[in-house]
């Protein structure tokens, strides 16, 4: 009787210890995923701000420009008031929000990550519509776009600058919302059981792969993950 109880309480006291272990490694990955998920909303956070912050001083000075272009031509300055305006192109064309969606936080997120994506030597094809209100959270897509886009730019960067390339094809099919993301890549990827895995170190630990899935799944999407070769290719849809 003593080696049955004996026996019942080691059991029980196994059983105890392994589920202790279990709900820590597991409430360690959730806090770790966590802390994730606000390091790169943050991040984001800070492009979009930082891209309008731009749009608004360039808007503020903009009458300073007016009044210097209009001094140059009462002047007959003709060849200032030309480089003047070259250099106001220029700077223009660096905080220019090129695409325009139809949503607003759509177009903070993908303006912000393009113009990175740009100043990396990576050409940057980009078509998307989508609707102004979107049963998606604005948290939940910018995290999404913003992983999506990272990926690509860090694939991308493996390569000369002359290879990089990423292409983003974003609209409304039918109930859906369909995003298409298509990058250039050296052909180095992980697999496990069909499944993509992140080629980051172990310390990145890859959540970016992690949250794009989280989100997929909290709408009941789909997710279609392809490569050939030398390019990558994502396929989302999100049912609307």
């Amino acid at each position: 009787m003593n080696i049955l109880l004996i026996a019942f309480l080691t059991g029980l006291a196994l059983s105890a210890a392994f589920w202790g272990i279990h709900l820590y490694i597991r409430y360690s990955v959730e806090r770790q995923l966590a802390r994730f998920q606000n390091d790169l909303t943050h991040r984001h956070c800070e492009e979009v701000e930082n891209m309008y912050h731009q749009t608004r001083g360039w808007r503020h000075d903009f009458k300073n420009h007016l009044q210097t272009m209009q001094a140059y031509l009462e002047m007959e300055q003709f060849p200032l008031l030309a480089h003047y305006i070259y250099e106001l192109a220029e700077d223009y064309n660096q905080i220019d929000l090129s695409l325009k969606t139809g949503n607003a936080m759509l177009d903070a997120t993908l303006n912000s990550k393009l113009s990175i994506l740009k100043t990396k030597e990576i050409r940057v094809d980009a078509t998307a519509s989508v609707p102004a209100s979107i049963p998606v959270s604005d948290v939940d897509l910018s995290v999404m776009i913003g992983n999506l886009l990272d990926n690509a730019m860090e694939a991308c960067m493996k390569l000369p600058p002359q290879e990089r390339f990423v292409r983003v094809y974003i609209t409304k099919a039918k109930e859906n919302l369909y995003l298409y993301v298509m990058n250039s890549a050296d052909g180095s990827y992980r697999k496990r059981f069909g499944s993509y895995l992140s080629t980051k170190t172990k310390r990145d630990h890859g959540y970016g792969l992690q949250r794009i899935d989280k989100v997929i799944r909290k709408y009941k999407g789909y997710c279609n993950r392809q490569d050939e070769g030398t390019v990558f290719a994502t396929e989302i849809l999100l049912p609307l």
